[in-house]
């Protein structure tokens, strides 16, 4: 195998590494490139009380009370999300080892973390939503009666990949 041969297989292996933005199929099954759900500073306040209002509803429909965002849960679901990008796998500690609840205290955080929902997705904030509320341990997270507070945030990579950390505090 020449040099270039071998540059060539080492690419491709590399690029088959990196996450595809989906495709979808259309009628005819062809394959469509799926359009990229692209967040920006600019919406952000939307996205954020978007999913408030959709987390508070299936709480009312539940019978419990509402919660409010908390921008010190905010600040360390931001933290998390970017740092499992960096990480480039989606679990609860940080790349020092911190736990939801290490990361909600240096945000300032004095209330009692009461759990962490966690995705690595092409989908919309609501679509990641209906994905947790489709898992008995998220749905759990969103739907404890003794939360108060939330935090949301995401990290969003320039191929379209978003971060989605969610944080319930009590």
């Amino acid at each position: 195998m020449t040099r270039l041969a071998l540059f060539l297989a080492i690419g491709l292996v590399a690029l088959g590494a990196c996450a595809p933005i989906p495709t979808t199929v259309d009628a005819s099954g062809e394959p469509v490139r799926a359009k990229v759900y692209r967040l920006s500073g600019a919406n952000a306040a939307r996205v954020q009380f978007r999913m408030l209002d959709s987390v508070n509803s299936l709480r009312q429909t539940a019978g419990l009370v509402p919660v409010e965002l908390d921008a010190r849960l905010n600040a360390a679901a931001a933290t998390h999300a970017r740092d499992m990008a960096v990480q480039n796998r989606p679990w609860h500690f940080g790349s020092d080892g911190s736990s939801p609840i290490d990361r909600a205290l240096r945000a300032g955080y004095d209330g009692t973390v009461l759990g962490e929902n966690i995705s690595e997705t092409f989908e919309t904030e609501l679509e990641t939503l209906s994905a947790w509320m489709d898992q008995s341990g998220t749905r759990e997270v969103i739907m404890n009666p003794a939360a108060r507070a939330m935090g949301f945030s995401w990290y969003q990579e320039s191929g379209g990949k978003i971060w989605w950390t969610l944080v319930m505090g009590g």
